[in-house]
């Protein structure tokens, strides 16, 4: 049996592009009740180009930063901008210094198995004890488990399975007399 009440949780089992799309989804039911900090990524909507990596937007802010080189059509190279996941990193780790209950990372990928990119606003999540909720590229599961340790559960990219992960670990993380009336 699976604890719901693990405070990390990895989604997957669909696409890259549907995940960021539950996130998206779910940040915007959960923005007016749980503080949130945390990026998602877009698109960059080019055409004909290797890979997708475009721009992460900060979930409380809503700065958009570029994560890509256009390298033009036809390129088969990957055209990731480290600079920009970094600065991308680094307004994330102000937002969870600033409060907040709950961390959404669209992704830990190949930068941040490298100890790059988003490396340390995954890190200061984790050593906040601040809830988190990502994905994970397949290909980086090994270092992502040398980061997050056993104690996280893989999640469906399902809204309602999801928001049930999150009502439990905010209950869990509620102190115990606090739902009592007096």
């Amino acid at each position: 049996m699976v604890v719901l009440a693990a405070k990390v949780a990895m989604v997957r089992g669909t696409s890259g592009t549907q995940v960021q799309e539950v996130f998206r989804s779910l940040a915007g039911r959960w923005r007016p009740s749980v503080r949130l900090a945390g990026l998602i990524a877009e698109d960059h909507g080019l055409a004909d180009r290797a890979c997708s990596a475009g721009f992460l937007r900060n979930v409380t802010t809503g700065e958009r930063f570029s994560i890509f080189h256009d390298l033009g059509p036809g390129s088969s190279a990957c055209h990731l901008d480290g600079m920009g996941a970094l600065a991308a990193a680094e307004a994330v780790q102000r937002d969870i210094a600033a409060g907040c209950d709950l961390v959404l990372l669209s992704k830990f990928g190949k930068l941040e198995a490298g100890g790059k990119g988003l490396f340390n606003a995954f890190n200061a999540a984790l050593d906040a004890g601040i809830p988190l909720l990502t994905s994970v590229s397949p290909a980086q599961e090994e270092a992502w488990k040398a980061l997050a340790g056993p104690a996280y559960i893989i999640l469906p990219a399902d809204l309602d399975e999801i928001g049930t992960w999150w009502q439990t670990v905010k209950k869990a993380s509620m102190p115990a007399d606090s739902s009592a009336s007096l």
